[in-house]
């Protein structure tokens, strides 16, 4: 009988525990990453890409000095995917929502807004909050990007990281090459530092 007591005690510890490391509460934990996919790692934030899908990392000196990290999907010398990682943007920047706002400015002329809403990232718990910007527009066939006039679906996720650096990650592939469970992984492999 002792010995029984002594044991629920530990038990509802131990699964308290497990119920906290779960929900991810309180913590600094990573997002998952699915199988078959690499990591962009920079000091604010980390992103999946589907490796298994053909997307690659861009070596520093062939990327845009704005972005901390790119990995591209080619297809006979066309970009035809990617997700890039921009660092420290904006300045005045003091949350998602501003982070949003001043990437939001970025997605361009002829662009049209589907979505917006709030996202929570894994990582940093003062860092977590993010904004979803859902959005397509028409290639302009410019800097082997598709055909001009072809349809492209983006999706920007923008925040402030645990050392109040405003970032911005975008996503843009071709029209339907990539699915709405696509994009919710791309977002959920999100960790902020």
């Amino acid at each position: 009988m002792t010995l029984t007591k002594s044991r629920t005690p530990g038990t509802a510890v131990a699964a308290a525990l497990a119920l906290t490391l779960l929900s991810g509460c309180g913590g600094t934990g990573t997002a998952a990453v699915p199988f078959g996919w690499g990591t962009l790692d920079t000091r604010s934030v980390s992103v999946g890409y589907p490796k298994n899908q053909g997307y690659a990392p861009q070596p520093a000196a062939e990327r845009s000095k704005a972005n901390a990290a790119v990995a591209l999907k080619e297809e006979k010398g066309v970009r035809t995917g990617m997700v890039s990682v921009q660092l420290d943007f904006a300045t005045g920047v003091g949350d998602a929502g501003e982070a949003a706002a001043a990437a939001g400015a970025g997605i361009g002329i002829g662009a049209t807004r589907k979505d917006t809403r709030d996202v929570r990232l894994a990582g940093e718990e003062s860092a977590r909050e993010a904004r979803r910007i859902d959005y397509e527009f028409t290639s302009t066939g410019e800097e082997s990007t598709p055909a001009e006039g072809t349809r492209m679906t983006g999706v920007v996720v923008a925040g402030v990281d645990s050392q109040d650096v405003p970032f911005a990650i975008r996503i843009n592939a071709v029209k339907d090459a990539l699915s709405a469970a696509d994009l919710d992984s791309f977002v959920a492999s999100i960790t902020v530092k």
